[in-house]
């Protein structure tokens, strides 16, 4: 026993040292395309300065408290969040698990026994052939992480962690801009409403004063029937436009964890203006985005699987000892003949299987390289995102300004046809046509409008929404 005790000591000492071994690539990002700015953004600036976008909840730049009541319910309401917070909290979990792997293992298997041996058996021995076993052994088992297998692991499971973490954001992020974008294509659609409801009404008018002249023989019975057409015609667009708006409300109620049938908003056009975030420099855009960060994170544990992979190659060490009681009474456990104990060390290596590990290594590097070209391609769409939007805002501020000009033209025209119907100067085709004309650019001007505010979050959402990898967790 003398001499046993100096070999387990060194033994242990030199897995100890060996300990230190990672083997396998230490992570370093991957370069990622990129350009020194934005194409769409050069030459051209917001209307009103937007510093107070990247502060706070991002949607209550828009000053619409209705919307800011939604978006708070988001939070603990809405299922597909939840399933990525479960999905967060499963994956943290597991970086704990594989942790423990760090330490020995201690297990205990008490046991009772009652035991009578054959009186028949070879080499059998006259005496007590019924007795009691007591038995109370405690076990301990620990691999030592000589060539970073576990800490290759546990860096897996982190990264892991991390991509879930930001995977959560990126569905916070997609909810919250997903919800601001039907509400504002809701009021968009109210605008749309309000617009047909007047220009229903302008309508009866007309109708009236045509028959009225049809009365005393100014108007044909072709003008009466055109009023007519022209105002059903004018009602049937403005009842189409509440079953959009209705599916929008759904669509709302869905994303605050609600039945449809148990949320009403009321009927509002609202006076909101887009809002244009700072779209910064490109390569900002890989700390700002959800997404990116989580397919960042996946070429980290991607990665670390090449070093798990690498380490198959090399002997796996492993401790074990047992030791505890046993006696055939309870009573003389605590005895010093009751006591047993076994330490020992072995190791484990494949010698011949088929190029099995070089398939496992090959498998680990091309599955990193897919997770690299992956992060990449996610990148280069996220530019792409940005662009089109910061596009879309600066033609539709152009346009919206051109059809501004458009309806106010159009609305002349149509004072002007009355004018001259009602003097009998024009008949009323041109009216018809004149009153068409306005109703066609006031919609127009109410959906770019619809368009600006989409593109405005659409941007906010590519750009972030003041989201930023310094806030993934470190644990």
């Amino acid at each position: 026993m003398k001499r046993i005790r100096p070999v387990l000591l060194s033994s242990f000492a030199a897995l100890g040292l060996l300990s230190g071994c990672t083997v396998g690539p230490n992570y370093h990002r991957p370069s990622a395309p990129t350009a020194p700015q934005f194409k769409e953004e050069a030459g051209w600036k917001p209307a009103q300065p937007q510093d107070q976008n990247s502060r706070g909840p991002w949607w209550e730049a828009y000053d619409d408290q209705e919307l800011n009541a939604l978006e708070r319910k988001v939070e603990g309401s809405n299922q597909s969040l939840k399933v990525a917070l479960d999905r967060y909290t499963q994956a943290r979990a597991e970086v704990k698990c594989q942790r423990a792997n760090y330490f020995p293992f201690l297990t205990a298997n008490p046991g009772v026994q009652r035991t009578r041996g054959s009186f028949n058996r070879t080499f059998y021995f006259p005496g007590k052939n019924e007795y009691n076993d007591f038995l109370l052994p405690l076990d301990v088992s620990w691999e030592p992480d000589i060539w970073g297998r576990i800490r290759r692991t546990v860096q897996a499971a982190r990264a892991n962690a991390q991509s879930s973490a930001a995977d959560e954001q990126n569905v916070r992020l997609s909810i919250q801009a997903e919800l601001a974008l039907d509400y504002f294509e809701m009021r968009g659609l109210d605008h749309e409403k309000q617009i047909l409801d007047d220009t229903v009404e302008a309508y009866r008018h007309t109708k009236k004063l045509t028959l009225e002249r049809y009365r005393v023989g100014l108007n044909s019975a072709l003008d009466v029937a055109q009023a007519e057409t022209q105002l059903e015609t004018a009602l049937a667009q403005d009842q189409d436009v509440a079953i959009a708006r209705a599916q929008f409300e759904h669509a709302i109620a869905v994303l605050i964890g609600e039945a449809p049938a148990n949320l009403s908003i009321p009927p509002r056009v609202v006076d909101v203006h887009p809002l244009v975030a700072p779209a910064g420099l490109p390569s900002q855009l890989l700390e700002r985005r959800p997404d990116i960060a989580s397919a960042e994170r996946q070429m980290d544990a991607a990665n670390a699987q090449i070093g798990i992979a690498r380490s198959a190659y090399y002997p796996t060490f492993s401790l074990s000892g047992i030791g505890g009681v046993e006696s055939s009474r309870p009573g003389n456990w605590f005895t010093g003949p009751s006591t047993f104990w076994s330490v020992g060390t072995s190791a484990f290596l494949p010698l011949v299987d088929w190029g099995q590990r070089h398939a496992l290594n090959t498998e680990a590097q091309a599955n990193y390289d897919a997770v690299v070209a992956n992060y990449r391609q996610t990148v280069l769409g996220a530019y792409q995102e940005v662009e089109d939007n910061l596009i879309a805002l600066r033609v539709l501020q152009s346009e919206a300004a051109t059809q501004q000009q458009a309806v106010a033209s159009a609305q002349h025209q149509e004072a002007i046809a009355l004018s001259r119907y009602r003097s009998g100067l024009a008949d009323y085709l041109a009216v018809i046509t004149a009153q068409s004309i306005d109703l066609s650019n006031q919609l127009t001007a109410a959906q770019i409008q619809t368009r600006r505010m989409t593109a405005s979050v659409l941007l906010i959402k590519a750009l972030g929404g003041g989201w930023n990898a310094s806030q993934l967790p470190h644990d």
